[in-house]
């Protein structure tokens, strides 16, 4: 849970740096991000970004959309460097691919239309994992 929170906060963060955007505008934006896989309620986006607004991080504008502060600028120069982004750790990438296939495994039980379509591109993607995690047991 907290990691979930860790990444919806940086998500928020990345996407006012390009545009100030409402609540709304950053749901949508992060369901288009994960092609509709998911959508972060408002109950998860507004207690965040009432958070990231005591904290100085943003401010709310007249027009009803949030943009970053000098603080939130300067914080993510620092954390993540000059292009505002880290590469991922290969820990960090199994996790994602695990959170991903967890999400896929419980919309298959509940609603297995929704996943039947992507069958055979699930499998290729298996099959490629399978084969990488074979050639990397092979290696000292």
């Amino acid at each position: 849970m907290m990691h979930r929170k860790r990444g919806l906060r940086m998500a928020v963060v990345s996407m006012l740096s390009s545009s100030p955007k409402n609540g709304v505008e950053l749901m949508d934006e992060m369901e288009k991000m994960t092609q509709g896989w998911w959508r972060p309620s408002p109950g998860s986006v507004y207690p965040l970004l009432e958070q990231l607004t005591s904290e100085g991080m943003i401010r709310k504008r007249d027009d009803g959309r949030y943009e970053l502060t000098e603080k939130a600028s300067e914080e993510m120069e620092w954390s993540f460097g000059p292009s505002f982004r880290k590469r991922p750790s290969i820990d960090e990438m199994v996790n994602e691919i695990s959170g991903f296939v967890s999400y896929l495994e419980e919309t298959s039980k509940t609603d297995s239309a929704k996943t039947a379509a992507y069958s055979q591109k699930m499998k290729e993607l298996a099959e490629r994992l399978s084969s990488l995690a074979q050639r990397s047991s092979e290696k000292p």
